[in-house]
C-alpha cells in the first residue's frame, strides 16, 4: 500500500530559487512552490503542509512577517517553518529563530545537505507527533483509572452515608435531599457576590457530594439514642452531640489516606461544624460567626431546613413556608445572615428540590447519591 508523501511548501519570489529547492526535494516529497506570502495563505485554506520553507527578502510581505502571521493563528502555528535565505548575518538568523522557525539555512546551499536537513526536521516532527499521541493516550488511560478510583471511593462513601441515613431516617432519603438542596444553595451562592473570593475555586459537585457525609459520626451513636421518639436525657444528648467530633475524626483518618483532599476536607468541616451557631452557642467547639468554616455554615442551613420539611419519628413535617420563616428567624443567631439571604432567595428552587424527593419517596424510588 503506497503511503502519501509529506507535503513541503517553498515560498520564494525567485523562480530560479524555487526551481533549485524543488529539484532537491521533489523525488522524496510532494512539493508546492509559491511566489508570495499572499498566495501561501490562499493555499493554506485548502491544505496543511508538513513544513514551510521561507525566503526572507520578498516584496509586499517578507519572510519574517509571513512567519509571524503563521505563528499567530491556531490553525497554522504548529507547522514547522524553515528559513532558506541569502541573509546570512547572525542578527537575521536570531530574528528568524525568535519568531518560531526551527532552522535557518543560507544560500547558496548544497542540495544533498538541504535535503538531509529537511528529512531530519520532518523525522523530528513525526516523532514529536507520535510522542504527543502516546502522551494523550497515556493521559486518557490515567484519567480513566483515576475516574474509576474516584467512582469507587464515592460509592463507598455513599454506602456509608446511606447506612447512617437508614439508622436515623426510615426512608433513607435525608442524604439525597441534603445533596440536592446543597446543589441548589451553592449554585445560588455562586450567582451572588457573597463570599465570592472564598468559593472561587470550589467545585460545586464535590461540595454537594461531601454533604452526604455530614452525619457520618452517627455510626457511633447507640440506636436507642439515635432513634428515640422522646426528648433525650442530658447524658443522651451529650452522646448525640459527639457525632460531630467522631465524624471529624473518621474523615480526618480518610483524609490522611487519600489524595482527594478537597472532597474530604469539605466533608470533614461539615461533619464537625454543622451544629455550630452564628452566635457561638452551638457545639462541639462553640465557634461563632466567621470562625465557623463556611462549609459548616452552609450545611447548618441545609440540614435544619431539611429536618424541618421532613417527617421524623418524633415530629411531623413543616410546610415550606413554615420552614422558610424558621430559617429567616434564625438569621444572625443560629445562621450566617448573608447565607440566609442567599438561601431564601431561591425559595422556588428549594420547593422543587423538596417536591422531587417527596415524589421519589412516595413512589418507592431512590435516586443514587
Amino acid at each position: 500500500m503506497q503511503t502519501s508523501k509529506e507535503k513541503v511548501v517553498i515560498v520564494d519570489d525567485s523562480l530560479t530559487n524555487l526551481s533549485a529547492a524543488r529539484n532537491a526535494l521533489a523525488n522524496t516529497y510532494e512539493v508546492f512552490t509559491i511566489p508570495s506570502g499572499e498566495k501561501l495563505f490562499r493555499l493554506l485554506e485548502s491544505i496543511i503542509p508538513d513544513v514551510i520553507i521561507l525566503d526572507i527578502g520578498m516584496p509586499s510581505m517578507d519572510g519574517y512577517e509571513i512567519c509571524a502571521r503563521l505563528k499567530a493563528v491556531e490553525k497554522t502555528r504548529d507547522i514547522p517553518v524553515i528559513f532558506l535565505t541569502a541573509y546570512n548575518s547572525d542578527e537575521n538568523e536570531a530574528r528568524g529563530l525568535t519568531l518560531g522557525a526551527i532552522d535557518y539555512i543560507t544560500k547558496p546551499f548544497s542540495p544533498e545537505v538541504f535535503r538531509k536537513r529537511i528529512e531530519l526536521h520532518l523525522l523530528l516532527v513525526a516523532q514529536h507527533r507520535q510522542l504527543s499521541l502516546y502522551s494523550d493516550n497515556l493521559q486518557q488511560l490515567v484519567d480513566e483509572k483515576t475516574k474509576t478510583v474516584i467512582e469507587l471511593q464515592k460509592t463507598i462513601f455513599d454506602v456509608l452515608a446511606e447506612v447512617v441515613a437508614y439508622r436515623d431516617d426510615s426512608t433513607g432519603q435525608h442524604v439525597h435531599r441534603v445533596k440536592n438542596l446543597m446543589n441548589v444553595f451553592f449554585d445560588a451562592l455562586k450567582r451572588s457576590d457573597v463570599y465570592a473570593g472564598e468559593i472561587a475555586q470550589w467545585n460545586g459537585n464535590l461540595l454537594a457530594m461531601s454533604s452526604v457525609l455530614h452525619d457520618v459520626g452517627k455510626v457511633a451513636v447507640r440506636d436507642a439514642v439515635l432513634t428515640s421518639s422522646v426528648q433525650l436525657l442530658d447524658d443522651e444528648f451529650e452522646e448525640m452531640k459527639q457525632h460531630t467530633v467522631i465524624g471529624g475524626k473518621l474523615l480526618e483518618k480518610i483524609e490522611e489516606d487519600t489524595a482527594d483532599s478537597e472532597f474530604i476536607l469539605h466533608a470533614k468541616r461539615m461533619a464537625e461544624t454543622h451544629h455550630e451557631r452564628w452566635d457561638g452557642t452551638g457545639y462541639p467547639f462553640g465557634l461563632s460567626q466567621d470562625g465557623i468554616p463556611l462549609e459548616g455554615r452552609l450545611m447548618a442551613i441545609v440540614d435544619v431546613f431539611d429536618a424541618l420539611v421532613s417527617q421524623r419519628s418524633y415530629k411531623e413535617s413543616y410546610s415550606i413556608e413554615q420552614a422558610v420563616e424558621m430559617i429567616r428567624s434564625g438569621s444572625g443567631t443560629h445562621f450566617d445572615p448573608a447565607l440566609v439571604d442567599v438561601f431564601l432567595g431561591v425559595k422556588a428552587e428549594l420547593e422543587k428540590a423538596v417536591a422531587a424527593e417527596e415524589e421519589l419517596t412516595k413512589n418507592g424510588i431512590k435516586d443514587k447519591i
